[in-house]
């Protein structure tokens, strides 16, 4: 079985989207890109999350799109993870969630914002893509572009898409931005919130791209 490791992954990933909200019943998908082997392991449609086994993911060859492994139906959002893997060499996974908050400024069709400095784990801002009829490459491309210089953005009235560079990272990347969307959210609700400038988020991105790598250099206090 090749990329038996990423598909045990997947598997838990997926358990771990369910169990944390980020998703709703089987909303949402999983996937993981093997360069080497230019292939993606990407979660089937329409089985649970919980009943999810690793010879369920299917394997999709990213140049022509063709399953080369797996008995299962992929995911019908499959073009929009393999448009990133084709023209991106720095998103190796992709979580795609139906989170709340996120799909409700995605519904709104709103941009996120610099309203908390984690906002740069997605980038200066996260942008809502052109709404597309989910499944199209309409809408793959329409992600694609939305996610230029970025790690993630929203789905106009749909959800969240979010990349790193393992799937941790992805669902990392997922969790933050979620957080910053209810943030919004609240903050919205109260009056309009005091915005990080782009000097300040650009600070943060060059600080999340090492972060934990090494001791910072402290000023005297």
């Amino acid at each position: 079985m090749r990329m038996r490791s990423e598909r045990q992954e997947i598997v838990e990933y997926g358990k771990k989207l369910y169990d944390s909200g980020l998703t709703k019943g089987t909303g949402g998908n999983l996937s993981v890109w093997d360069p080497d082997l230019n292939l993606m392991a990407i979660t089937p449609s329409g089985i649970p999350y919980h009943e999810m086994r690793e010879e369920h993911i299917v394997l999709i060859d990213v140049e022509t799109g063709d399953i080369v492994e797996g008995k299962e139906l992929p995911s019908s959002e499959r073009d929009m993870h393999r448009i990133f893997y084709k023209y991106r060499d720095d998103i190796k996974a992709i979580v795609h969630a139906h989170s709340t908050y996120a799909a409700t400024l995605a519904c709104m069709r709103w941009d996120l914002p610099a309203v908390h400095y984690l906002v740069a784990h997605g980038g200066i801002n996260v942008r809502c893509a052109e709404y597309a009829t989910y499944g199209t490459v309409r809408l793959a491309k329409n992600a694609f572009k939305a996610m230029e210089d970025r790690k993630a953005c929203l789905l106009a009235n749909h959800g969240l898409l979010a990349g790193g560079s393992d799937l941790a990272t992805a669902f990392s990347v997922t969790e933050e931005i979620e957080f910053c969307c209810q943030l919004y959210f609240n903050t919205k609700s109260l009056g309009e919130p005091v915005l990080l400038d782009e000097a300040e988020m650009s600070m943060m991105l060059d600080r999340f791209s090492d972060y934990g790598a090494k001791f910072e250099e402290h000023e005297e206090i």
